[in-house]
């Protein structure tokens, strides 16, 4: 990636992109103040540097899917392939190289529990070169990377005006065709892809796919994410925590991380850790101080493993843009 000093132009359309990534330019230039010439000329500036991008993302909590936080113990000669290996799986997303570079930690959507199995107790633990896993349910999540503040640069009315339709609650979940899985693959690698190019992989007409995708979003199936590592926004120090909280004040604890501006996710889930978070700091000094002054505050937390990120091979969508380090 290279290195790229964001101007306030570039910052608004950050946060535009984060608010709807599906925006049009016009929409986020009028936004903005500027041209649409302009805004569309920073995107692909922006984007061919490896800087960021937009990614359709599929939320497989609307289908059915159960989500898992893996953490993976390896050898140090094999995290690095193990890492890369499973950032290339189209069911995982935010895998990284933590602490030494001997433990790795992802994300997995599993369709299925024959899906989850076969990760869990056939590919991985065969593996010679893995000497540990552990696997957690993630439970409810309070906060996702989506409305992480660290983004955030327009004025609260220049946000209203982008921010997309309500999500419709979903009593069943959401049924998707193999028409609806080629389009979504390559959303998941360009979420601005034009409906043109999606209707041609899909074999359909323009417009039919433009109305499949609105009532996609609408259901809360697909949602576009905005692809794009905090070191960019002046955040390159990243963490993953694992709390273990007293169960009567787990919820309170979670939804009180939610609102600190260094945690982009938060997430109860099962384990001898309740409560998985992933921060964002300016620096050592900055994690230092979110430990001790707002972490400790919180009573019920029993204890803290913090875990830093040393080198990201995904983050959602597909692992396209360039492993930061």
């Amino acid at each position: 990636m290279e290195t790229v000093t964001l101007d306030a132009v570039d910052r608004g359309l950050v946060h535009a992109l984060q608010i709807d990534g599906r925006a049009s330019f016009r929409t986020v230039a009028e936004v903005l103040g500027v041209s649409e010439n302009t805004v569309a000329r920073r995107y692909r500036r922006l984007r061919s540097a490896g800087v960021l991008r937009v990614v359709g993302v599929v939320n497989g909590v609307a289908l059915g899917h159960s989500s898992w936080a893996l953490r993976l113990q390896c050898t140090p000669d094999a995290a690095g392939a193990v890492a890369a290996a499973l950032a290339a799986r189209p069911d995982t997303s935010y895998v990284h190289l933590l602490s030494g570079g001997t433990e790795i930690s992802c994300n997995v959507q599993s369709p299925s529990a024959a899906e989850r199995d076969a990760l869990l107790l056939h590919k991985l633990p065969r593996t010679s070169r893995v000497t540990a896993v552990s696997a957690h349910l993630l439970l409810r999540a309070t906060a996702l990377p989506a409305a992480w503040p660290g983004a955030a640069w327009l004025s609260e009315e220049q946000a209203g005006r982008l921010r997309p339709a309500p999500v419709a609650a979903v009593a069943e979940p959401v049924a998707v065709d193999d028409q609806d899985r080629v389009v979504l693959e390559l959303l998941a690698r360009d979420g601005r892809a034009g409906y043109r190019e999606l209707a041609a992989a899909a074999g359909s007409a323009d417009s039919t796919v433009k109305r499949r995708l609105d009532a996609l979003r609408r259901s809360g199936v697909l949602g576009y994410a905005l692809d794009l590592s905090p070191a960019a926004l002046g955040f390159p120090t990243e963490a993953r925590l694992w709390m273990s909280v007293r169960p009567s004040g787990l919820l309170q604890v979670a939804q009180a991380m939610a609102e600190h501006p260094e945690v982009c996710f938060a997430a109860l889930c099962t384990g001898p850790s309740n409560l998985v978070a992933a921060v964002n700091c300016r620096d050592a000094e900055d994690l230092c101080r979110y430990l001790t002054e707002r972490v400790a505050t919180l009573d019920a937390v029993r204890s803290v493993e913090t875990a830093p990120v040393i080198r990201t091979l995904k983050r959602t969508g597909t692992a396209g843009i360039p492993a930061s380090r």
